[in-house]
């Protein structure tokens, strides 16, 4: 199996003409993602990769009976609006990849998400999901990930590249891998898709890669000593950032006392969770959580 998505996804794209759009809508349906429409305001009745283009979310799921969406429109364009059109046109699975999606906009749009709770946001400043061999949504390259028992969850788009490569290298697929993103108000975190792994029979073996900013990785370590009984292995990105500067993301800042790499592994760790010193630390600790499995210690 696997979480959030498979081979019956039935996607609708918003900013489907754009550039970053058309390019990753192309990718994705060469993947063998079922992309079934396309939005943007204006556009309707056009052909963008060989897809239908509708110029509101109501009429392409009414058309199409798309259940997820996957969000390009740029944040000056209104991504913020583009998230709650596809809540309020019935949309289960909102993905947004847009980044720079501004603080109070996201507040907002938590709220309105929080208010339907048949719906799921995963971003905004994300790099999407991916279902190896069966489905893929948003930015993530297709050819570094095979189908297998690992459930990847992540908040940095590059680090979910890099540890993806060094699993599938070493011979561990995946289940599923999410980019959960890194911005400071997100709509899906560490303590929502860890229960999803947990309750995943296909899944073994979790890796939860996080970084400095924010509390996610400590809430996320609280549901893994209460609930979690899978073997989860774990890494924290910006061990040496300097604190009170921005490393990169909008959420990976130390700000006084919270945030901090430390913190993180020390939460981690007394949850049970062996943390790598580098990507590529992780897969021995795969191994030889496999290993634990079979009884082979």
């Amino acid at each position: 199996m696997s979480v959030l998505i498979d081979e019956s996804t039935r996607v609708v794209v918003q900013g489907i003409t754009g550039r970053d759009g058309g390019f990753h809508t192309g990718q994705m349906l060469e993947y063998g993602t079922k992309v079934v429409a396309g939005v943007t305001p204006g556009r309707g009745g056009q052909v963008a990769q060989g897809v239908p283009v509708y110029n509101s979310m109501k009429e392409a799921v009414a058309a199409t009976g798309a259940n997820t969406s996957c969000i390009f429109v740029p944040a000056r364009l209104n991504a913020a609006d583009a998230i709650v059109e596809a809540v309020y046109a019935g949309i289960k699975l909102v993905v947004c990849i847009t980044e720079n999606v501004p603080n109070m906009d996201m507040i907002r749009v938590n709220a309105i998400v929080d208010s339907h709770p048949g719906t799921r946001l995963v971003g905004p400043n994300c790099p999407g999901l991916i279902s190896p061999g069966k489905c893929k949504i948003g930015i993530i390259p297709g050819s570094i990930f095979q189908p297998g028992s690992v459930g990847l969850v992540s908040r940095s788009g590059t680090l979910t590249y890099e540890i993806a490569d060094e699993l599938t290298r070493a011979g561990f697929g995946q289940t599923t891998a999410v980019g959960i993103g890194g911005d400071p108000m997100i709509g899906t975190t560490f303590k929502d898709v860890l229960p999803l792994f947990q309750d995943d029979p296909d899944t073994e073996v979790i890796v939860m890669v996080g970084e400095i900013g924010g509390s996610d990785e400590e809430e996320g370590a609280e549901v893994i000593k209460n609930s979690v009984t899978k073997p989860v292995v774990g890494f924290i990105g910006g061990r040496t950032a300097p604190p009170g500067k921005r490393m990169g993301h909008a959420g990976a800042i130390i700000s006084g006392k919270t945030g901090t790499p430390q913190g993180k592994v020390a939460a981690l760790e007394a949850a049970g969770v062996p943390v790598a010193d580098t990507p590529h630390d992780v897969v021995a600790l795969v191994q030889a959580a496999y290993a634990k499995l079979r009884g082979n210690h």
